[in-house]
C-alpha cells in the first residue's frame, strides 16, 4: 500500500511540475515539485528512501510555505482558490502555492516517518 501510494503522489507531483510551466516564476517551482516526485517516485519503487531526502525536501517546502503564508494571503483568499482555475489576483495564487506546498510538506513527512516492517 505505502508503494502504491507513493507512486499516486509521484503522479501528482509531476502533474504539479507541468502545471507550473506557465508560471512567472517556473524554474523554482518545477524544481521543489521535481524534488517531491522523486522522493516519491524513489519511495515507490524501492519501498524506502534515506530520512534525510524527504526530511530536506519538506523542511525546504515548510520554510517556502511559511514565508508565503507570512505575508501573503488571508482566510478569504484560501476560501477563493478553487472558485476559478486562472489566477484571480495575487493573494489566492499565494495561496494555492503555499497550499502546495503543505502537501509536499506533509507527504515527505509520511515518506520519512514510515519504518519499514521487518
Amino acid at each position: 500500500m505505502f508503494r502504491f501510494s507513493n507512486g499516486v503522489m509521484a503522479l501528482l507531483f509531476a502533474f504539479g511540475a507541468v502545471v507550473q510551466l506557465n508560471d512567472p516564476d517556473p524554474i523554482r517551482w518545477v524544481v521543489m515539485y521535481v524534488a517531491a516526485l522523486v522522493v516519491a517516485l524513489t519511495a515507490a519503487t524501492r519501498g524506502s528512501v534515506p530520512v534525510a531526502l524527504p526530511a530536506a525536501v519538506g523542511l525546504i517546502a515548510l520554510a517556502w510555505a511559511m514565508l508565503i503564508a507570512a505575508g501573503g494571503p488571508g482566510p478569504a483568499e484560501y476560501l477563493q482558490m478553487f472558485q476559478a482555475w486562472e489566477m484571480r489576483s495575487l493573494p489566492v495564487e499565494q495561496a494555492r502555492e503555499a497550499s502546495g506546498l503543505v502537501i509536499i510538506v506533509g507527504w515527505m513527512a509520511v515518506v520519512a516517518l514510515r519504518r519499514p516492517k521487518r
